[in-house]
């Protein structure tokens, strides 16, 4: 990792995506949560069509009351583990009245208490939420920093390891959702655009797929 180019990384991101932010559907901080818990395994546009309809019953945690799990279950059937997420609102729904008097976590440790909420579901929130310095190293950002030149890893693990230690929390802060952007619009993992990419003359990806 070469540790002099990731503000410059960073920079040209910002001028790619100038009013980066997430792409989810959602009112409130608690709609976020629940947004993210049903991102894992589907697109944001998957979960966006669900989204504009199933929060209008579901605008607080004290809502899921109100709702059967098998209501909850037929509102998000068209996505991946429809049942498991299901499971995990309801759930979560009551952590949160109960334990925080429906008011979400703003603490990494506390927020992976709740059900399906992993680090990577946390860091996302509180990154949103908060302008929070975390990135969240999912298998795509994984793929696009391996394919530049910014790390030399073989899992997301290793990745997040690997930025926490070496990028700055600026950086973070300016990552955070370009990233997100330039694998999904433009460093895609069948057709990336490395015509116009302005990364081109130091990707690893590009100089090995022109090589000849």
């Amino acid at each position: 990792m070469i540790k002099k180019d990731i503000p410059e990384f960073a920079k040209k991101l910002n001028e790619m995506f100038p009013d980066a932010k997430t792409e989810l559907y959602y009112k409130n901080e608690f709609q976020l949560l629940i947004a993210i818990l049903m991102s894992a395994q589907a697109t944001d546009k998957q979960v966006n069509i669900i989204n504009r309809n199933f929060f209008e019953f579901l605008k607080k945690p004290s809502d899921a009351k109100e709702l059967w799990l098998e209501e909850i279950t037929e509102f998000i059937n068209s996505i991946s583990f429809f049942n498991n997420k299901a499971k995990n609102i309801l759930k979560t729904c009551e952590i949160l009245e109960k334990k925080y008097n429906s008011k979400i976590p703003k603490t990494i440790e506390e927020l992976i208490t709740l059900p399906w909420v992993w680090i990577k579901t946390a860091k996302v929130f509180l990154a949103v939420i908060l302008d929070a310095p975390y990135i969240w190293v999912d298998t795509h950002v994984h793929r696009v920093l391996n394919r530049l030149w910014l790390v030399k890893t073989k899992t997301p693990l290793e990745t997040d390891k690997k930025i926490s230690k070496n990028f700055t929390k600026t950086d973070h802060a300016k990552l955070h959702n370009t990233l997100v952007l330039f694998w999904r619009y433009h460093c895609q993992a069948r057709k990336p655009k490395c015509e116009t990419c302005p990364f081109s003359e130091k990707c690893n990806f590009y100089k090995k797929t022109n090589s000849n």
